[in-house]
């Protein structure tokens, strides 16, 4: 399909305007890490106090997207990568309303996630490393995939079948499994604080 007949229709409004109307300074907090690591978790309770702090926020989750936007794709290579474009879009017009954004997917592969990173503007997409060992994570198991997973049933599976590029600069460094979830999100909260994305 060709893009010749669109055009880039410029708004009066500016990404700027809306910001300052919410009094904060967008950005994407894109939570990386194994299956069970804790992303959505700390993601949530992060979201609670950005809220408790009357800041605008929006919470992409992996599973809750692909019941809807992502429906269709699956979790072949391809897949996964068509995946982590469409939520990199997504923040992406959530930034320019002037919303933090909270983006909770495994995202298995630097490159995508550097993809999205060149997406944004500099400084809008903070890179949170949920660091969780995967004997940790499979200790866990909430949804039972690292059986399955072990068993066969799931091809692809990120950790056991399917590699993980841990992040080498992430923003944030989260070291999940020697910290309350509280003091995960407080880690991630003094970040946006010390920044300037939000003022406590």
């Amino acid at each position: 399909m060709s893009n010749n007949n669109i055009v880039w229709h410029n708004h009066d409004i500016s990404k700027e305007a809306r910001s300052d109307l919410k009094q904060q300074r967008p950005c994407v907090l894109w939570f990386t890490g194994l299956s069970g690591s804790g992303k959505s978790t700390i993601a949530n309770a992060v979201e609670a106090k950005l809220y408790a702090l009357g800041r605008h926020t929006y919470l992409l989750d992996g599973d809750n997207i692909r019941r809807g936007l992502n429906a269709r794709l699956g979790f072949s290579h391809e897949d996964r990568i068509e995946n982590i474009r469409r939520i990199g879009e997504v923040a992406k017009l959530f930034v320019d309303a002037g919303t933090i954004v909270l983006s909770a997917f495994i995202s298995p592969f630097q490159e995508d996630r550097d993809r999205v990173r060149a997406m944004m503007e500099e400084g809008e997409f903070i890179e949170v490393f949920i660091d969780t060992p995967l004997e940790e994570c499979e200790r866990r198991d909430p949804k039972g995939l690292y059986r399955k997973a072990r068993n066969g049933e799931i091809p692809d599976f990120t950790g056991i079948s399917s590699p993980y590029e841990a992040p080498q600069h992430p923003e944030i460094h989260v070291k999940n499994s020697e910290l309350s979830i509280d003091a995960c999100a407080d880690i991630i909260i003094d970040y946006l604080t010390t920044k300037g994305y939000i003022h406590a």
